[in-house]
């Protein structure tokens, strides 16, 4: 007797998504948190702020409720249209909070003006709310996303997950999901071997494993796409299309249909334009705190450099910078004074493949200061000078010697098109411990390609972490 196929179009409501009623729990969550961190910004601000006719945000004078409420409800309801809880990343972008935040600060500033002229709150009042605004949601979302970050590198809060292609795109799926530590991949169905065209097998396998969502890596090789999708969305399992194989960047301004089919207009590329200058005022103002804050390690490192070894404290190198322009690089000197003549002699030692950078772990020109300063990356610290004049970014693709830029391919100097950093994405996916020069390579062109304000925040606190923890260091 053959097993009676399930009927898609049966079930009035399709069986609820796994995840979905803790997915609305966590924006529930998230949306009383900042609720809450909005409200003590805005009692603040008004507990400090010049009062104006006994008004009060909490309670009027006559007795009325204030507009605390309201407030709320206008930030919150802002902040939702903009995304920022929904369950992809523009949750964690942490520039897109800025803007709305500020855009909710103007839009309460008109509606006070304008409907409530004999009673609105005083210009200090409403410049201090929007300060307290951004720093303490700014701050709320930071810890709770870096808190995210935490629990799931140890395996906690992942979602699970199928992949569903042919063998080498789901291969190269399972790299690329595996570092984002978000999911746990719990099967892998290789169309190529599949002999059957009905999904039920599949689906029961997903549903035994608890599955929440099914990744198709190779789009153009499942047949019957719909008929999966409805399978999959009456089994309360979630489908994406991952296109595997493809130069493509993760950024898109849009996803339209044309004549039926889906397609994604890109942005021009990043880094350009306003982004451009977004990143050099942060650039300005995080590195001149940084050199106010660390002047103290700086001349004392200065000091042992100079009681260490013979030769200057800095080590002025030229590099190639953005447009390919040459600039000298600014560090505390690591090695012995004649180290790049000594460097000829070393180079059939060179452990980076492909030759374009040298790298040796026992390199005998490194004093005993400079072995200490590698390993903390102290000795990069000079490079703030280079972030304030303007040749450098505090984050960005690293700048290359001379004599390693004259051993790139053609397509290696794309990473010229952007102001070269002191950290990157190389950095913190483990500096040294990588030996490919093409692996260096791709780093740099996905944080090139992705760049947001709030991906050089992620990349800064993990090189924090990174360095501390001596990672891939030598």
């Amino acid at each position: 007797m053959h097993k009676q196929k399930l009927d898609i179009r049966a079930p009035i409501i399709a069986q609820l998504s796994r995840g979905t009623g803790i997915g609305w729990l966590r924006v529930a969550l998230l949306a009383i948190v900042d609720s809450l961190t909005i409200a003590a910004a805005w009692y603040l601000a008004d507990l400090w702020g010049t009062p104006v006719g006994g008004f009060s945000l909490l309670w009027n004078v006559d007795g009325k409720p204030g507009f605390l409420l309201p407030i709320m409800a206008i930030t919150i309801g802002i902040l939702w249209a903009s995304g920022l809880y929904g369950t992809d990343d523009r949750r964690r972008d942490f520039f897109s909070l800025i803007k709305s935040l500020t855009l909710a600060q103007g839009v309460l500033l008109i509606v006070g003006y304008l409907y409530e002229p004999e009673a609105v709150a005083s210009r200090s009042t409403f410049l201090l709310a929007w300060i307290f605004n951004l720093l303490f949601v700014f701050s709320e979302r930071l810890i709770i996303h870096l808190s995210i970050i935490n629990l799931r590198h140890k395996g906690a809060i992942r979602q699970r997950i199928s992949l569903l292609g042919q063998a080498p795109d789901i291969e190269e799926a399972q790299k690329l999901i595996q570092k984002t530590k978000q999911y746990i991949i719990c099967d892998a169905e290789d169309v190529g071997l599949r002999q059957e065209e009905d999904w039920s097998s599949l689906i029961d396998k997903l549903r035994l494993k608890q599955v929440s969502e099914v990744f198709v890596c190779s789009h153009l090789s499942v047949k019957q796409q719909v008929s999966l999708y409805w399978e999959l969305k009456t089994a309360g399992i979630h489908l994406r299309i991952l296109p595997m194989g493809l130069e493509l960047p993760i950024q898109w301004s849009e996803i339209k249909m044309v004549n039926g089919l889906p397609t994604m207009r890109f942005r021009s590329p990043p880094i350009i334009g306003g982004d451009f200058w977004i990143k050099r005022g942060f650039d300005l103002v995080a590195g001149s705190l940084i050199l106010l804050a660390t002047s103290p390690i700086l001349t004392a490192i200065a000091l042992a450099i100079k009681i260490d070894s013979p030769g200057p404290i800095f080590y002025k190198q030229t590099r190639i910078g953005v447009k390919g322009r040459e600039f000298k690089v600014w560090k505390f000197r690591t090695m012995v004074v004649d180290a790049e003549r000594l460097q000829k002699q070393l180079e059939e030692m060179n452990e980076m493949k492909g030759g374009i950078m040298f790298k040796m772990k026992e390199d005998p020109r490194i004093t005993k200061v400079g072995r200490f300063l590698r390993r903390y990356s102290l000795d990069e610290l000079p490079q703030i000078i280079n972030v304030l004049i303007g040749e450098m970014s505090l984050v960005g693709p690293r700048p290359f010697p001379l004599r390693d830029v004259e051993r790139f391919s053609e397509h290696h100097h794309m990473r010229h098109e952007v102001l070269p950093g002191i950290t990157g994405l190389w950095q913190v996916s483990g500096r040294s411990d990588i030996i490919d020069f093409e692996d260096v390579f791709r780093l740099d062109m996905t944080y090139i390609q992705n760049w947001s304000v709030s991906l050089d925040f992620q990349i800064l606190f993990q090189t924090i972490k990174v360095v501390l923890g001596k990672e891939g260091a030598y």
